[in-house]
């Protein structure tokens, strides 16, 4: 008999398998792409029948929102380490992008090509709100500059997307703008659209976060 607060062996090895699966499906997604991962495959790699690693993972799509669910917690934890240590705005987007470069086919699987007739469950969701409110967070120690804009009006009337998070209109802009020019830049130097052009994406990344600075703080 196990003792309380352990796991059994059955309960070790069933964590074993499904880890494995997982690292051969991340193989299969960096090959060719989260809509063709395959379960079958998986099992045929793994010398089992497809039947029995069904009992491991109900369908594609429950190990799809296990992968998916394993890098938004990874970029949350991520984001959490980075504002303990006490990241701005300009940090986070740091730690974004090393945690981007380290595994560019996590971070696909999360801001890339959603899978067609795919849909996260809410506990998925919720925890990627908890990026956006370490950005939220960091937006919202700025000093506010200038008039509120008309956009920011807009945003504050269309805030779902923001949680409860108490930040007023122009955090709310501050941390979307970071947010969507970060992931624009990000996203075409990890597909390699950069590749050939004979600068460094890191200078760019840098250059761009210092535009971004003065864009959301109203500089001249």
């Amino acid at each position: 008999m196990a003792e309380t607060g352990t796991k059994t062996p059955r309960e070790r090895y069933r964590d074993q398998v499904r880890a494995e699966v997982k690292e051969h499906a991340r193989e299969q997604i960096a090959t060719a792409g989260a809509s063709a991962l395959s379960l079958n495959a998986i099992a045929k790699r793994m010398g089992m029948s497809g039947p029995a690693l069904y009992r491991y993972f109900a369908s594609r799509d429950d190990l799809i929102t296990e992968l998916i669910r394993d890098a938004y917690r990874s970029l949350a934890d991520t984001f959490r380490a980075a504002a303990a240590s006490g990241a701005d705005l300009p940090g986070l987007a740091h730690a974004l992008r090393d945690w981007a470069l380290a595994d560019p086919q996590r971070y696909f699987l999360i801001y890339g090509t959603p899978v067609p007739g795919y849909h996260a469950p809410d506990d998925v969701t919720g925890i990627a709100s908890e990026i956006m409110a370490a950005l939220l967070d960091a937006s919202t120690e700025l000093p506010v500059d200038g008039p509120t804009t008309p956009f920011e009006v807009d945003l504050q009337a269309h805030r779902h997307w923001a949680g409860d998070h108490p930040a007023p209109p122009a955090a709310l802009r501050r941390a979307l703008t970071f947010w969507t020019r970060l992931h624009g830049v990000l996203s075409l130097e990890l597909a390699g659209h950069f590749t050939g052009m004979g600068f460094d994406p890191a200078m760019f990344f840098d250059s761009e976060l210092a535009g971004l600075a003065d864009d959301t703080q109203g500089a001249p």
